[in-house]
């Protein structure tokens, strides 16, 4: 299966891609892992067909920026002016805005319409192969595929913190899956979102994705693709658009990871802040939608979790991207390199665009908590393997709670 990548949709085209990131290159094993970042697209929709610009959009059209990062950008050799008319398409190497400390992504209102969202569900690529029998360290034996299931509509009553994430890259529009998570710093009223790092960053050999946004229970009501042609934005995006304003991935994901090879699976997991594109209505993304998971470290084991829940929105045949599925399985082990950490891995059907979707077991209090999420998988999907919690993964959890405690 392909490790879950960015799912990438061109407009009414694109070839189907089961994957489910960008493709891992396993130390010692010649095979390309690919992770299928949830469906990446490659949409070529104009940013002038929209209307706006901004961190808190103008009435105008004009680009409203925040000074701190429009000087940022300028640092960059990105030219404000143009941006809301396709600048952000510029995805020169030499201003790919790469390390930790560049993310920006200011808001293009209505970039993500009911169109983009709908098509942004198709995209090559490159999946790990189904036998890993020669790979280092500790691994279990392949599980036994674990059939998807359809979760029940209204998925805000059933998976009401599962939602899906749109963003664009150099091949275009691409999407995963994610989990509205628990703000230690903001107990009830967290507006933090749980996903994949090559869902947010292209690894070693790119930098940051843009216009990254979540959507929460997106097609609540589980319509078919053909219903939603028709459908209301307000059907397709229930609780709205929720776009980023930070996120973070480990350092090893932004350095080993990428499509076509890199040892960053076991450290490919992301934290991103988000903010309601129309402006602040009062109300937190974990207000808004009911609710959000906690995240457990450090798991035990195993042999010690009697199962886990993988949820996504997978988009390559024979899914078309549009309807939330889950797989239920206990997971074995697998190892990439034997001096990374092993990975989780469970039998599930589930193809490329479940990408980053979170893994919820029973937790410390009894209570459901997300554990990991979808990183990688084979080109005939039968398995999805996914990061271990531990120390690094606290960090960067830590670390976006920290950055906006006092926000």
């Amino acid at each position: 299966m392909r490790p879950i990548r960015p799912k990438l949709t061109a407009r009414r085209q694109g070839s189907a891609r089961r994957g489910v990131s960008p493709a891992l290159a396993m130390a010692s094993v010649a095979v390309a892992l690919a992770l299928t970042a949830t469906a990446c697209g490659s949409g070529e929709d104009d940013a002038s067909d929209h209307p706006s610009v901004s961190s808190g959009s103008s009435s105008d059209g004009k680009i409203v920026i925040p000074d701190g990062l429009k000087e940022k950008l300028k640092d960059h050799g990105f030219d404000l002016d143009n941006w809301k008319n396709g600048e952000w398409k510029n995805w020169d190497r030499e201003t790919w805005l790469r390390e930790a400390r560049d993310f920006v992504n200011p808001i293009i209102a209505g970039l993500w319409d009911s169109e983009r969202m709908r098509d942004a569900d198709k995209a090559p690529e490159k999946p790990v192969a189904p036998d890993l029998s020669s790979d280092e360290g500790v691994t279990d034996p392949t599980p036994a595929p674990v059939e998807a299931a359809a979760v029940s509509a209204p998925y805000s009553a059933h998976a009401a913190e599962a939602g899906k994430l749109f963003f664009d890259s150099p091949d275009g529009s691409m999407v995963c899956s994610a989990t509205v998570v628990k703000d230690p710093a903001h107990p009830g009223k967290s507006n933090m979102v749980w996903s994949a790092g090559h869902c947010v960053h292209a690894g070693k050999e790119g930098g940051w994705y843009r216009n990254l946004a979540f959507v929460p229970a997106y097609n609540d009501k589980g319509l078919s693709s053909a219903e939603l042609e028709t459908a209301p934005k307000e059907e397709i995006a229930p609780h709205g658009v929720w776009w980023a304003d930070w996120a973070q991935t480990s350092q090893q994901w932004i350095s080993q990871g990428g499509p076509s090879g890199g040892d960053g699976a076991p450290y490919d997991f992301s934290v991103i802040h988000v903010t309601p594109e129309g402006g602040s209505t009062g109300k937190s993304l974990e207000e808004t939608v009911g609710s959000a998971l906690p995240v457990e470290f450090n798991e035990p084991a195993t042999t010690e979790i009697a199962d886990v829940t993988a949820t996504g929105y997978p988009a390559a045949a024979p899914f078309d991207g549009q309807k939330l599925f889950q797989c239920a399985d206990k997971p074995g082990r697998l190892s990439l390199n034997a001096s990374d950490p092993t990975m989780y891995r469970v039998g599930c059907t589930m193809t490329g665009g479940a990408s980053g979707g979170g893994w919820v077991a029973t937790g410390q209090d009894g209570k459901p908590a997300l554990v990991s999420n979808t990183s990688i998988g084979p080109v005939s999907a039968g398995w999805l393997a996914g990061p271990r919690l531990g120390d690094v993964a606290q960090g960067v959890y830590d670390g976006v709670s920290k950055k906006f405690a006092d926000k």
